[in-house]
């Protein structure tokens, strides 16, 4: 049992989890108990697959040692793109999949710029954040796209899937999407190569692993999932604006951190992740429940990344700390 205890410790999502665990308390009883309402978890739960799709994909690229600061404008980019070929006369589908290739597009340049030339993700993606920004803009023509409901089949990403309301198609497809990568990172050679390539890049290419063409693949997943999230909320809202997804980028960072990623590379997880994205929503709502200014809610997200932070490293000393006795 004691084994058991120490191995938990050491594992990065157990302050989010514990921290979780507060916010819903603490936010429960403020909100007069109906946080945890169904109306209101109704909310939280069409939100949250936006937000978690980009924490995944950052997460991922994390571990693998890099950063995208440009998730934020793909979000924007690839719904705005979509919806002007659809209005084009484009299929549905077909503008869906010109669009995400787009986003890989992105994403493949961001990490061969950063590998050929051997410059700082946070410098290449930073740039790409002003230059997609800006394309979602010259994309719309200055007027957003206006799709008439039921043009497009928005119900197989957005629409109830249960009779009572409460669960989106969306809930079900990052569910999905995150169970696939996190088998693949920790079940798949392609995980090992992430892990080892974000750990110690150097012993990964004396070890033979193919560095470059695993940190391009995990730039081009992170903005493909961007992409497909900002399509997510475009949908939802039935409303494409350039505008969308501003913050994006820090939130998802603040996510993987919170979840325990390191910013060194090679250590987290997708659960720990999707534990920070929910977080964040839950601060967010949580917040409104509980009639708090929103003005807060940045100082709150911030706070909290910190504490994710220092309370993470505590733990896992404890951990290490704590004496085992070996069975004789």
């Amino acid at each position: 049992m004691r084994r058991l205890f120490k191995l938990a410790l050491q594992k990065p999502e157990l302050a989010g989890v514990l921290l979780m665990m507060v916010l819903v308390i603490f936010f429960q009883i403020r909100s007069d108990y109906v946080f945890l309402s169904t109306n209101n978890i109704r909310g939280i739960l069409g939100i949250l697959p936006e937000t978690a799709l980009v924490a995944v994909g950052v997460t991922l690229l994390m571990i693998c040692g890099e950063f995208d600061l440009s998730v934020g404008s793909v979000f924007a980019l690839m719904p705005m793109t979509m919806a002007v070929l659809v209005v084009a006369g484009v299929p549905f589908w077909l503008a869906i999949l010109i669009a995400l290739a787009m986003c890989a597009a992105i994403g493949f340049i961001n990490g061969w710029i950063t590998i050929t030339f051997d410059i700082p993700s946070f410098i290449t993606t930073l740039g790409m954040m002003f230059m997609a920004r800006s394309m979602t803009v010259v994309v719309s023509g200055g007027f957003p796209p206006r799709i008439r409901p039921g043009e497009v089949p928005s119900w197989v990403f957005v629409g109830f899937i249960d009779e009572g309301g409460l669960i989106r198609a969306s809930v079900i497809w990052f569910i999905v999407i995150a169970v696939l990568i996190g088998l693949m990172l920790s079940r798949t050679n392609f995980g090992n190569w992430v892990r080892a390539t974000g750990g110690f890049m150097p012993a990964a290419q004396a070890m033979g692993i193919p560095t470059a063409k695993v940190k391009i693949a995990c730039f081009m997943i992170c903005s493909v999932l961007a992409g497909f999230a900002g399509m997510i909320q475009s949908l939802r809202l039935n409303s494409f604006l350039p505008s969308i997804g501003e913050g994006m980028e820090l939130q998802a960072v603040a996510a993987a951190v919170i979840g325990g990623t390191s910013l060194m590379g090679g250590i987290g997880s997708i659960l720990g992740g999707l534990i920070g994205a929910t977080l964040i929503r839950v601060i967010d709502n949580g917040m409104v429940m509980s009639q708090v200014d929103s003005n807060w809610f940045k100082f709150a997200v911030g706070a909290l990344t910190i504490f994710a932070v220092i309370g993470n490293s505590w733990l896992r000393k404890r951990g290490r700390a704590m004496k085992v006795e070996t069975e004789k």
